[in-house]
Protein backbone atom coordinates (compact mmCIF):
# COMPACT_ATOMS: atom_id res chain seq x y z
CA UNK A 1 0.00 0.00 0.00
CA UNK A 2 2.72 2.84 0.77
CA UNK A 3 4.96 2.21 -2.16
CA UNK A 4 5.39 4.73 -5.01
CA UNK A 5 3.83 2.90 -7.85
CA UNK A 6 0.54 2.45 -5.59
CA UNK A 7 1.01 6.52 -5.37
CA UNK A 8 1.59 6.99 -9.15
CA UNK A 9 -1.18 4.44 -10.51
CA UNK A 10 -3.98 5.73 -8.20
CA UNK A 11 -2.74 9.80 -9.56
CA UNK A 12 -3.02 8.15 -13.05
CA UNK A 13 -6.38 6.71 -12.03
CA UNK A 14 -7.76 9.58 -10.91
CA UNK A 15 -6.40 12.62 -12.89
CA UNK A 16 -7.85 10.44 -15.38
CA UNK A 17 -11.36 10.15 -14.06
CA UNK A 18 -10.88 14.21 -13.84
CA UNK A 19 -10.38 14.10 -17.51
CA UNK A 20 -13.46 12.73 -18.12
CA UNK A 21 -15.96 14.89 -16.36
CA UNK A 22 -17.48 17.00 -18.39
CA UNK A 23 -17.14 20.68 -18.54
CA UNK A 24 -20.52 21.79 -16.96
CA UNK A 25 -20.06 19.19 -13.96
CA UNK A 26 -17.13 20.61 -13.57
CA UNK A 27 -17.93 24.65 -13.73
CA UNK A 28 -20.96 23.48 -10.98
CA UNK A 29 -18.32 21.52 -8.71
CA UNK A 30 -16.28 25.08 -8.98
CA UNK A 31 -18.83 27.09 -7.46
CA UNK A 32 -20.14 24.63 -4.99
CA UNK A 33 -16.48 24.55 -3.55
CA UNK A 34 -16.32 28.70 -4.09
CA UNK A 35 -19.93 28.86 -2.02
CA UNK A 36 -19.07 26.09 0.70
CA UNK A 37 -15.41 28.11 1.21
CA UNK A 38 -16.89 31.61 1.49
CA UNK A 39 -18.81 30.99 4.48
CA UNK A 40 -16.31 28.90 6.68
CA UNK A 41 -15.46 30.95 9.43
CA UNK A 42 -12.04 30.99 8.92
CA UNK A 43 -11.70 32.13 5.39
CA UNK A 44 -14.80 34.95 6.26
CA UNK A 45 -12.43 36.68 8.75
CA UNK A 46 -9.17 36.32 7.00
CA UNK A 47 -7.05 39.10 6.42
CA UNK A 48 -4.48 36.59 3.91
CA UNK A 49 -5.50 33.70 1.80
CA UNK A 50 -3.21 31.86 0.21
CA UNK A 51 -4.93 30.21 -3.07
CA UNK A 52 -3.60 29.02 -6.70
CA UNK A 53 -5.13 29.28 -9.89
CA UNK A 54 -6.49 25.97 -11.12
CA UNK A 55 -5.19 24.27 -14.29
CA UNK A 56 -6.86 21.87 -16.73
CA UNK A 57 -9.44 19.78 -14.60
CA UNK A 58 -8.51 20.77 -11.34
CA UNK A 59 -11.89 21.93 -9.33
CA UNK A 60 -12.08 25.34 -10.83
CA UNK A 61 -10.66 27.93 -8.26
CA UNK A 62 -10.70 31.61 -10.40
CA UNK A 63 -14.60 32.35 -9.05
CA UNK A 64 -13.25 31.94 -5.51
CA UNK A 65 -10.50 33.96 -6.09
CA UNK A 66 -12.36 36.88 -7.48
CA UNK A 67 -15.00 36.52 -4.70
CA UNK A 68 -11.83 36.33 -2.16
CA UNK A 69 -9.90 39.25 -3.76
CA UNK A 70 -13.72 41.76 -4.14
CA UNK A 71 -14.43 40.70 -0.44
CA UNK A 72 -11.07 42.72 0.29
CA UNK A 73 -8.84 39.75 1.23
CA UNK A 74 -5.42 39.61 0.70
CA UNK A 75 -4.84 36.84 -1.47
CA UNK A 76 -1.59 35.25 -2.47
CA UNK A 77 -0.66 32.80 -5.33
CA UNK A 78 2.28 30.58 -6.22
CA UNK A 79 4.99 31.19 -8.76
CA UNK A 80 6.83 28.02 -9.94
CA UNK A 81 10.81 28.06 -9.28
CA UNK A 82 13.13 26.38 -11.04
CA UNK A 83 13.51 24.56 -8.27
CA UNK A 84 10.08 23.31 -7.38
CA UNK A 85 9.58 25.36 -4.82
CA UNK A 86 6.76 27.93 -4.48
CA UNK A 87 7.38 31.79 -4.38
CA UNK A 88 4.40 33.86 -3.78
CA UNK A 89 2.69 37.09 -4.98
CA UNK A 90 -0.26 39.07 -4.79
CA UNK A 91 -3.38 38.15 -6.41
CA UNK A 92 -4.60 41.41 -7.87
CA UNK A 93 -7.55 40.36 -10.13
CA UNK A 94 -8.05 38.24 -13.36
CA UNK A 95 -5.70 41.09 -15.36
CA UNK A 96 -2.97 40.31 -13.14
CA UNK A 97 -2.01 36.92 -14.21
CA UNK A 98 -0.04 35.99 -17.16
CA UNK A 99 1.40 31.70 -18.12
CA UNK A 100 4.17 30.63 -16.01
CA UNK A 101 5.38 27.09 -16.07
CA UNK A 102 3.39 23.77 -16.94
CA UNK A 103 0.44 25.97 -18.10
CA UNK A 104 0.04 27.37 -14.81
CA UNK A 105 -1.22 31.01 -14.56
CA UNK A 106 0.98 33.09 -12.42
CA UNK A 107 0.51 36.62 -10.48
CA UNK A 108 2.29 39.21 -12.11
CA UNK A 109 3.17 41.24 -8.87
CA UNK A 110 6.47 41.58 -7.53
CA UNK A 111 7.11 37.81 -5.66
CA UNK A 112 7.26 38.11 -1.79
CA UNK A 113 9.52 34.81 -1.28
CA UNK A 114 8.77 31.52 -0.63
CA UNK A 115 8.03 32.02 3.39
CA UNK A 116 5.15 34.73 2.37
CA UNK A 117 2.87 31.64 2.49
CA UNK A 118 4.13 31.75 6.46
CA UNK A 119 1.79 34.91 6.69
CA UNK A 120 -1.40 33.13 5.09
CA UNK A 121 -4.21 33.08 7.56
CA UNK A 122 -5.79 30.05 5.32
CA UNK A 123 -3.75 28.06 2.91
CA UNK A 124 -6.01 26.72 -0.12
CA UNK A 125 -3.93 23.78 -1.30
CA UNK A 126 -4.47 21.76 -4.65
CA UNK A 127 -4.72 17.93 -4.59
CA UNK A 128 -5.58 14.80 -6.49
CA UNK A 129 -6.78 13.61 -3.39
CA UNK A 130 -7.53 13.61 0.45
CA UNK A 131 -7.55 11.25 3.01
CA UNK A 132 -9.84 11.28 6.00
CA UNK A 133 -6.37 11.84 7.73
CA UNK A 134 -5.70 14.85 6.15
CA UNK A 135 -2.94 12.90 3.84
CA UNK A 136 -3.01 14.80 0.69
CA UNK A 137 -1.80 13.13 -2.74
CA UNK A 138 -0.38 16.27 -5.28
CA UNK A 139 0.76 15.82 -8.53
CA UNK A 140 4.13 14.49 -7.58
CA UNK A 141 6.18 17.52 -7.58
CA UNK A 142 6.87 18.43 -4.07
CA UNK A 143 6.18 22.04 -4.61
CA UNK A 144 2.73 22.09 -1.76
CA UNK A 145 4.67 19.58 0.44
CA UNK A 146 7.63 22.34 1.23
CA UNK A 147 4.95 24.96 0.95
CA UNK A 148 2.28 23.40 3.71
CA UNK A 149 6.19 22.66 5.91
CA UNK A 150 6.45 26.38 5.87
CA UNK A 151 2.59 26.98 7.59
CA UNK A 152 1.92 26.99 11.23
CA UNK A 153 -0.17 24.83 13.03
CA UNK A 154 -2.97 26.42 13.77
CA UNK A 155 -3.46 27.56 10.64
CA UNK A 156 -6.57 26.17 8.54
CA UNK A 157 -4.94 24.32 4.99
CA UNK A 158 -7.83 23.23 3.03
CA UNK A 159 -7.14 20.71 -0.06
CA UNK A 160 -9.84 21.46 -2.25
CA UNK A 161 -11.09 17.92 -4.59
CA UNK A 162 -14.24 17.05 -6.35
CA UNK A 163 -16.61 14.40 -4.43
CA UNK A 164 -15.01 10.71 -4.84
CA UNK A 165 -11.82 12.16 -4.16
CA UNK A 166 -11.99 12.14 -0.41
CA UNK A 167 -10.73 8.88 0.24
CA UNK A 168 -10.59 6.27 3.21
CA UNK A 169 -6.68 5.99 2.98
CA UNK A 170 -3.82 7.60 0.92
CA UNK A 171 -0.29 6.04 0.97
CA UNK A 172 2.24 7.97 2.43
CA UNK A 173 5.93 9.17 2.55
CA UNK A 174 8.03 10.63 4.84
CA UNK A 175 8.27 14.33 3.77
CA UNK A 176 4.33 14.51 2.94
CA UNK A 177 2.31 16.53 4.62
CA UNK A 178 -1.06 16.23 5.79
CA UNK A 179 -4.02 19.27 5.18
CA UNK A 180 -6.62 20.48 8.54
CA UNK A 181 -9.12 20.12 6.29
CA UNK A 182 -10.94 19.01 2.62
CA UNK A 183 -13.57 21.06 0.69
CA UNK A 184 -15.82 19.06 -1.66
CA UNK A 185 -18.72 20.60 -4.07
CA UNK A 186 -21.38 18.25 -1.64
CA UNK A 187 -19.98 18.13 1.44
CA UNK A 188 -18.37 21.36 1.74
CA UNK A 189 -15.57 21.50 4.33
CA UNK A 190 -14.35 18.53 6.43
CA UNK A 191 -12.02 18.92 9.00
CA UNK A 192 -9.88 16.39 10.32
CA UNK A 193 -8.92 15.85 13.63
Amino acid sequence: MHDIGTKTGLRTKLLGNRATMAPAKRAEAGRALRDALLSVPEVEMAGTIAAYVSVGPEPETRGLLFALWKRGAYVLLPRLLPDGDLDWASYEGPDSLAPGPRGCLEPTEPPRGPGAVSSADVVLAPAVAVDESGMRLGRGGGSYDRALARVGPAILTVGLVYDGELVPELPAEPHDRRVRAAATPSRGLVRFG
